[in-house]
């Protein structure tokens, strides 16, 4: 038979049922359960007054403390969290500096608390640390290297997928734009740069993912429709390495917010679920404290572009030591009447620049961007038409 485990209250409820009986004296009793005659005598004065209740371990920590957080910034916390259930114990710090003053408010370890105490915490699963992967366009100023994508698309209840673009200035962080769309596509990519570029002006990059309709990793360059008519407005157009959603973590980083705000839940159709984002792109650029910022909003650390948006499209003037040929509607150059160098469909009816370099090789710029060579000799000896490489090799 396994041993009897006895607790301290068990002993304690033990000890008076003894006590009851009349049979022993106090002096016997606290002999046998291994306490003082002053301990026996308290068991006794708390039972007669709360019975065997008295006996539960009750805890020891201060009823009252000098330095707990006011009740009013508790209820302030709590309020914020209800307001913000996406947000964390950092940003709520820096809303509370408007409403209390600074000695006032608990540091972030004891609003966290605060939090978790009454259940607001939702505890994540700590993930394998890895080497980090720092951006490559790592701007210096506003308006330098402008980022965009789509988040990925979710239903919504009508039962038709919405797909947000996101414009963002990868500097202040400042959300130029979260559009719904039906489909990903040039001409509602385009007509939302559009809208942003009359209202911010122009930066001088853009930097984007591989996916439609930004760039395709088959294409000269990785360059699309898009990628040329940003190229005619002077946007120098660059890629993340493709698999490498890393190099954009701060875009990425972004679409998380958007995703717990604006999709869990969605609304029921495309009108609705712009206000939403309307309503998101409010709070993240005016509201919300920023880490990356040093907790500030990124409206406060937006700046304008002076390059402002040309409504037509300046003509280019190639130099006078380039051949300048028009590309067909197959995206092709006819060479020497006799043979063709084909290049993109992107290009169709328009003209790109072509200079000798040596040794029978060309390279073929379009304005003021290398697109890539090719090479006259292998047109003859193979006398069909070769596409344009990007390298010499």
């Amino acid at each position: 038979m396994p041993w009897k485990e006895t607790t301290t209250m068990d002993q304690k409820i033990e000890f008076i049922c003894e006590w009851r009986t009349f049979k022993y004296t106090i002096s016997d009793l606290c002999k046998a359960f291994g306490i003082s005659r002053p301990t026996g005598y308290r068991l006794i004065r708390q039972f007669e007054q709360d019975g065997f209740e008295s006996f539960r371990k009750q805890s020891r920590a201060p009823r009252s403390h000098p330095n707990a957080t006011k009740e009013e910034v508790v209820k302030s916390i709590l309020k914020l969290k209800k307001q913000h259930s996406t947000w964390g114990a950092k940003k709520f710090e820096k809303l509370l500096l408007k409403e209390y003053k600074e000695d006032e408010i608990p540091s972030v370890t004891t609003i966290h608390n605060i939090l978790n105490r009454n259940g607001l915490v939702c505890p994540q699963k700590r993930v394998r640390r890895v080497k980090p992967c720092y951006p490559i366009f790592d701007p210096k100023e506003c308006n330098e290297v402008w980022s965009a994508d789509y988040k990925g698309k979710f239903l919504m209840g009508n039962k038709k997928y919405c797909h947000p673009l996101t414009i963002v200035d990868s500097k202040s962080r400042f959300v130029f734009a979260a559009k719904a769309h039906y489909r990903e596509n040039f001409k509602s990519v385009k007509t939302e740069f559009v809208s942003v570029f009359r209202k911010y002006g122009l930066p001088k990059q853009l930097h984007t993912d591989n996916g439609s309709p930004f760039g395709s990793v088959q294409a000269i360059q990785r360059y699309t429709k898009l990628s040329y008519w940003f190229i005619e407005l002077g946007i120098t157009p660059v890629f993340s390495d493709p698999a490498h959603p890393e190099q954009n973590g701060r875009h990425e980083r972004m679409h998380r917010d958007l995703k717990a705000a604006c999709a869990k839940p969605s609304s029921y159709d495309l009108r609705s679920q712009q206000r939403k984002l309307n309503l998101f792109v409010k709070e993240y650029n005016t509201i919300r404290p920023h880490e990356a910022l040093n907790m500030e909003t990124p409206l406060s650390q937006h700046s304008f572009s002076t390059r402002p948006y040309p409504e037509k499209i300046r003509h280019w003037d190639y130099p006078a030591d380039m051949k300048v040929q028009k590309v067909t509607q197959n995206g092709s150059i006819r060479w020497r009447a006799y043979y063709w160098v084909y290049l993109t469909q992107s290009l169709s009816g328009k003209y790109i620049g072509i200079k000798h370099i040596g040794n029978e090789i060309w390279k073929v710029y379009y304005r003021d961007v290398l697109l890539g060579y090719f090479n006259e000799k292998e047109l003859r000896t193979k006398k069909k038409s070769v596409r344009l490489g990007t390298n010499l090799v």
